[in-house]
C-alpha cells in the first residue's frame, strides 16, 4: 500500500509499505476523511517523540471498514467508522484503573503515527476493534466526523481536566481548533465568562460564536496581568492550556484563584521543564493544581460526543477551513499545517474511492 510517511526527523514523503495485517480483534480500514494536526509538525519537525523512521502519519480520520478478525462482533466489512485519536488496549491493568489511555506504558495508547503507522495511507490498522471503533451517525458528513478523532475530545477532555462547573470563570489560552473546543466544552459544562487568548481574526470569530466573553491577546502584554485586571484582581476559577510553550503555566498559575484548576492538553513539543512560579504557587501550598493529561479514547466516547453533533449542541464544521480532495492531498495538509496561513484553523481531505 501507499502511505505519506516521516521519512525522519525534519523529512516526509511518499511511501511503499505492506498493508497491514488484521488479529483477530482488530480492523482494517480505508481512509473516507483525513486531517492535519500541528501534533504531526511537532513529531515530525521538532523530533517531539524521538526519532522515528518511515513511519506513516496521520491519527485523525474516518474510515471504510474492510476487513475484521474473527472475534469482532460489531462491524463489518462496509461499515462507515469514527476512528479516535487514540486506541487504547481495553483489556490492559491501565485501562482497569481508569487509564486506558496509558495502557502499555505513558501515551501508549497514541498508537497512530506514534508507536505504528496511522492513517495517512491507502489502508490502516485499528487494535480492539470494538471498543476503538463506532458507527458513523447517519447523514453526518464525513469532513465533519473527522474532527471526533482528536479536536473535540480533546478539547472537551480540557474541561474535564479542569472540573469545570456552573459559574466558574475560565480562561482558555490558545484558540486553535482544540482551544476552540475548549471554549465550547467550557460553555456546556457551564462556565460563566470565558476568556479566550488569540489573536486570529477567524479563530476570534468562531471563539465567540462557541460562547467565549472576552477576547485577549498576547500582543498586549503578561496574559496574567490583562487577567487580573479583567477581574479586578480576582483572577480565574480554572485555566485551559491549549496552546503556548514551557513558560505558560507561569502565566497560567498567576492568573488563577487559590484553589483553582489548570486543564492543560497542550502538545509541548520542546523545552525539558516547565516553569512554575514559587509564589503564585502559593510557595507550594496554594491549593492551585496543575492537571495535564492525554485525551481518553473509545467506543463510548466517540458515541456520547457524537451525539452532541446530531442534537446541535455543538458544530465542528465552523473550525473546519481548509478542504481537498484525494488521499494525494495529505501532503499538502501537512504542509499548511506547517505553514500556518491566518486563515486556517483545520483542514480536511476527503477521499472517494
Amino acid at each position: 500500500m501507499r502511505g505519506f510517511a516521516m521519512l525522519g526527523p525534519g523529512t516526509t514523503g511518499w511511501i511503499e509499505k505492506e498493508r497491514p495485517k488484521c488479529g483477530p480483534m482488530d480492523a482494517i480500514c480505508r481512509p473516507l476523511s483525513l486531517a492535519a494536526c500541528t501534533s504531526d509538525i511537532h513529531t515530525v519537525y521538532e523530533n517531539a517523540l524521538g526519532p522515528r523512521t518511515d513511519m506513516i502519519l496521520g491519527h485523525e480520520g474516518t474510515g471504510e471498514v474492510v476487513e475484521v478478525g474473527s472475534l469482532v462482533k460489531d462491524f463489518k466489512p462496509g461499515d462507515k467508522v469514527m476512528v479516535a485519536a487514540i486506541t487504547p488496549d481495553w483489556n490492559s491493568v491501565a485501562a482497569q484503573g481508569g487509564f486506558a489511555m496509558h495502557s502499555g506504558g505513558m501515551l501508549a495508547g497514541w498508537k497512530f503515527s506514534n508507536i505504528k503507522d496511522g492513517m495517512f495511507a491507502e489502508f490502516f490498522h485499528v487494535n480492539d476493534a470494538d471498543g476503538n471503533l463506532a458507527h458513523l451517525p447517519e447523514g453526518m458528513d464525513v469532513g465533519v466526523a473527522a474532527m471526533m478523532s482528536d479536536m473535540i475530545p480533546t478539547g472537551f477532555h480540557a474541561s474535564e481536566l479542569a472540573k469545570v462547573e456552573y459559574g466558574d470563570t475560565v480562561c482558555v489560552i490558545g484558540i486553535g481548533p482544540v482551544g476552540l473546543m475548549g471554549v465550547r466544552g467550557a460553555v456546556l459544562r457551564g462556565a460563566s465568562r470565558i476568556y479566550a487568548v488569540g489573536t486570529r481574526p477567524n479563530c476570534i470569530e468562531v471563539a465567540k460564536k462557541y460562547g467565549a466573553t472576552e477576547i485577549v491577546s498576547y500582543k498586549d502584554g503578561p496574559l496574567d496581568k490583562q487577567i487580573l485586571e479583567l477581574t479586578k484582581g480576582q483572577g480565574v476559577d480554572k485555566v485551559i492550556v491549549a496552546g503556548g510553550d514551557c513558560d505558560t503555566f507561569d502565566e497560567a498559575l498567576k492568573m488563577l484563584k487559590a484553589g483553582g484548576i489548570i486543564g492543560n492538553v497542550n502538545y509541548i513539543g520542546k523545552g525539558d521543564y516547565v516553569k512554575i512560579p514559587r509564589a503564585e504557587w502559593g510557595v507550594g501550598m496554594g491549593h492551585k493544581t496543575i492537571t495535564g493529561g492525554l485525551m481518553p479514547g473509545g467506543r463510548r466516547r466517540l458515541e456520547r460526543l457524537a451525539s452532541l453533533i446530531t442534537t446541535n449542541r455543538v458544530d465542528p464544521s465552523l473550525i473546519i477551513t481548509h478542504r481537498y480532495d484525494g488521499l494525494d492531498k495529505v501532503e499538502d495538509m501537512l504542509q499548511i499545517m506547517h505553514d500556518k496561513p491566518i486563515d486556517l484553523i483545520k483542514p480536511v481531505a476527503i477521499i472517494n474511492w
